[in-house]
């Protein structure tokens, strides 16, 4: 078992099969000096505090999913520094602006408790989603959602 990811939250066996050889190397996926050794999508922008991509493994019904990644290993909020915060709604806003995302969500979670459950994220490392479902492939009164704990 990895202390840096949770295998309980991952969706799809492409996943698993990169979450799997992670936990075997026993490091964090999003430390700067790992993330180009798992995560395939480019770049988009580089921060003071983030790096901005696109999700690899997005939710199903999704128009837009942004990864924000925190540049230092951190894993709590209350490990954030204000000027990161604000760095990354800025981030959000300019890609949302650019890509004329007309609404949707942005979703960070944060803690593990391994006796208790989990808090859906597959990686412990800080991050952030911003999400635009895609409205169109929903049918009609369907509700998005996204994981936000599981409790064991």
């Amino acid at each position: 078992m990895s202390k840096y990811i949770n295998l309980a939250s991952v969706r799809s066996d492409d996943q698993k099969r990169v979450m799997e050889e992670i936990a075997l190397n026993n490091h964090c996926p999003f430390c700067t000096e790992n993330l180009t050794k798992y995560h395939k999508k480019p770049i988009i922008k580089e921060g003071k505090y983030w790096i901005l991509t696109d999700n690899q493994w997005p939710y199903e019904k999704t128009k837009n999913q942004l990864l924000a990644i925190n540049k230092r290993h951190i894993e709590h909020i209350k490990e954030l520094e204000p000027e990161a915060a604000a760095e990354l709604l800025m981030l959000f806003a300019e890609e949302a602006e650019k890509r004329n995302i007309p609404g949707g969500a942005v979703v960070i979670r944060f803690g593990s408790n391994p006796e208790k459950g989990d808090y859906g994220s597959s990686v412990l490392h800080l991050h952030a989603h911003l999400i635009e479902p895609d409205m169109d492939a929903m049918e009609k009164d369907e509700v998005f959602r996204t994981r936000i704990a599981h409790r064991k």
